[in-house]
């Protein structure tokens, strides 16, 4: 069974910041290019941070600067540093792994920034 769990989610004041986790089972990690997604009411799911499996990275423009996405192979865990947040950064933020025709998602972990 393949699972993806997200955690680190919650309420942060502008400017703060936070560290989302997202622990893997079920797949051989290494093989797996790994992203985050955010999702907001009323708007499509964006590609906020990806990682290919050969540890090349990108993210969205609106990121760029704040966010970093990084992975531990031997605790199948990708991980999202946030900081310096702001409110525009409000989602639920999704983790995603994929590998040739294989996709998982996991069950997304909301994020607030907020005074």
């Amino acid at each position: 069974q393949v699972q993806l769990v997200e955690s680190g989610g919650g309420l942060v004041q502008p400017g703060g910041s936070l560290r989302l986790s997202c622990a893997a089972s079920g797949i051989i990690f290494r093989l797996y290019a790994m992203g985050w997604y955010r999702q907001t009411p009323g708007k499509q799911r964006e590609l906020v941070a990806a990682l290919t499996s050969g540890g090349s990275t990108n993210y969205a423009d609106s990121v760029q600067g704040r966010f970093t996405i990084s992975r531990d192979i031997a605790k199948s865990t990708v991980y999202l540093q946030m900081n310096s947040l702001e409110p525009e950064d409000t989602a639920v933020y999704y983790c995603n792994a994929r590998y040739l025709s294989n996709r998982y998602w996991g069950q997304g972990t909301q994020v607030t920034v907020s005074s």
